[in-house]
């Protein structure tokens, strides 16, 4: 028995019909084709899949599409403006906090949502924001300093001139 679910994607409404049991991880990826949110553990535990619900940070593994009905849902593509990066998407490419890459739009997305919550906040405390997303490469030292240098720039409202690389995400 499928159900139709609609929901706002990136300023993009997207309507399909889906299983009830069907995840938003999946559905983002499969019927929306945005496969910047990655799949790591299905279980909550790894944070790759966090996208922004509503204005809150969730792990898209733990929703179903169905319970996102009507909802406004940002992903890591929808944080770029064309080929500008977002502050944080910036940072981590100028601090490089990320090394293979699979946890980045996950962590970019929980430190999004830890910067509007405080916008200065200390190493300990981006340390705890980012707790709930796992790192299998980096040791979190050029993340922290990523968030630390996006901190700034979106304090001081500077690099907003700054073009994106080839890819991100």
């Amino acid at each position: 028995m499928r159900r139709k679910v609609s929901m706002t994607i990136n300023g993009t409404q997207y309507e399909h019909e889906v299983e009830p049991r069907l995840l938003l991880v999946y559905h983002i990826r499969e019927n929306a084709g945005l496969t910047g949110t990655h799949i790591g553990c299905d279980t909550s535990n790894c944070g790759a899949c966090t996208v922004e619900i509503d204005g809150h940070s969730v792990k898209s593994c733990t929703v179903f599409a169905v319970q996102a009905e009507g909802a406004q849902i940002t992903t890591i593509e929808g944080l770029a403006k064309g080929n500008e990066l977002h502050p944080i998407q910036q940072a981590f490419w100028d601090e490089h906090g990320l090394q293979c890459g699979y946890c980045t739009p996950g962590m970019i997305m929980a430190a999004k949502q830890l910067l509007e919550r405080n916008p200065n906040p200390s190493e300990r405390e981006i340390r705890l924001g980012i707790e709930g997303n796992l790192c299998r490469c980096t040791g979190y030292h050029n993340i922290v300093k990523a968030i630390q240098t996006a901190s700034k720039v979106m304090a001081t409202g500077a690099g907003k001139e700054a073009k994106a690389p080839a890819t991100v995400s």
